[in-house]
């Protein structure tokens, strides 16, 4: 039989493929409809998915459920969760890959499908096809629900595996329909340069704006014994400063301690207490957030109440 005659291919190509081969693969081999119906009676073969098949009956493995995934979608790339958490899934958890926009595949139990525009500008050369780290990145972040799951995407992802935000930045070029694109390049943009603009204008347009909070002085002006240093937002009139920090990832040992400086001089030279304000504060709980400035405003002073921000507003809670 035709099987018999290319054993040493068989067997180099179920070592590569973690003992995953698709009937493509045999037939191209000289298998023959009858070799495969054989070796799936004898158990030497066992259907994973339609013309996909493994060498034993077992469970398998998360590599092998990636390559049985990719032999069934044919052109594709492992892509998702799939590529940014390995070693952390579960059996249960589906494998995700990426086909091209216009590819016709249909759905399998197990395995989430992807659509991307010119695959291949997007793949990273490997033994199982996957997409480059930084694509995989914006894949995501395009897919995500809302502003704060794409800060969460890629605080995830900047700084692991040797993925950096500038190559992210030259990602996003072959990402040119990519959903948010503006906001994103500006969050990339703020994170290479140490600037905190995109913060900055969320802060003034979902926090303060949007709730009535009266309008806070930008990069004000402070004189320590350490040289002149700027506040995002000084409430001056009511004690309270408003710190918008940014950056993704670990504070370094450093970071925290100059933070930490920085709130004592308030504290010590200007009798001003500071709030602290990150991503999630900003754009995952804005409403949250502007109630608790609109209480320590009032108990330093301010007599006016927030305002709702529309019919869903959290103000309050």
């Amino acid at each position: 039989m035709g099987a018999v005659a290319d054993l040493e291919w068989y067997s180099t190509l179920l070592q590569l493929q973690a003992g995953l081969v698709s009937r493509a693969q045999l037939t191209e081999s000289g298998w023959t409809k009858s070799d495969i119906r054989s070796a799936v009676r004898h158990n030497e073969l066992r259907r994973v998915h339609p013309r996909v098949y493994v060498n034993h009956t077992g469970p398998l493995t998360f590599e092998q459920r990636s390559w049985a995934a990719i032999l069934y979608a044919g052109r594709s790339a492992i892509c998702g969760p799939t590529l940014a958490a390995p070693g952390t899934q579960r059996e249960s958890d589906p494998i995700h890959v990426a086909i091209d926009q216009q590819r016709r595949v249909d759905p399998q139990p197990g395995i989430v499908l992807h659509r991307m525009v010119d695959l291949a500008d997007h793949m990273f050369p490997d033994v199982l096809p996957r997409l480059r780290l930084e694509d995989n990145l914006l894949l995501m972040a395009g897919e995500a629900n809302d502003e704060i799951d794409v800060i969460g995407v890629l605080g995830r992802g900047i700084g692991r595996r040797g993925v950096s935000v500038g190559e992210i930045r030259m990602a996003l070029n072959r990402f040119p329909r990519l959903r948010r694109r503006a906001w994103i390049a500006d969050v990339l943009n703020d994170l290479a340069t140490g600037a905190d603009s995109v913060l900055e204008h969320g802060y003034l347009a979902k926090v303060e704006r949007a709730h009535g909070l009266p309008l806070g002085t930008r990069q004000a002006l402070r004189r320590t014994s350490g040289g002149n240093q700027f506040r995002d937002i000084d409430y001056e009139a009511y004690g309270l400063v408003v710190e918008l920090d940014g950056r993704i990832g670990h504070d370094s040992w450093d970071d925290q301690g100059n933070d930490a400086d920085r709130d004592l001089d308030d504290l010590a030279l200007a009798n001003r207490m500071t709030a602290r304000l990150r991503w999630r504060q900003i754009y995952g709980t804005p409403c949250r957030t502007a109630t608790r400035i609109a209480r320590i405003l009032a108990r330093n002073g301010w007599k006016e109440r927030p305002t709702p921000c529309g019919d869903d507003c959290q103000l309050g809670t």
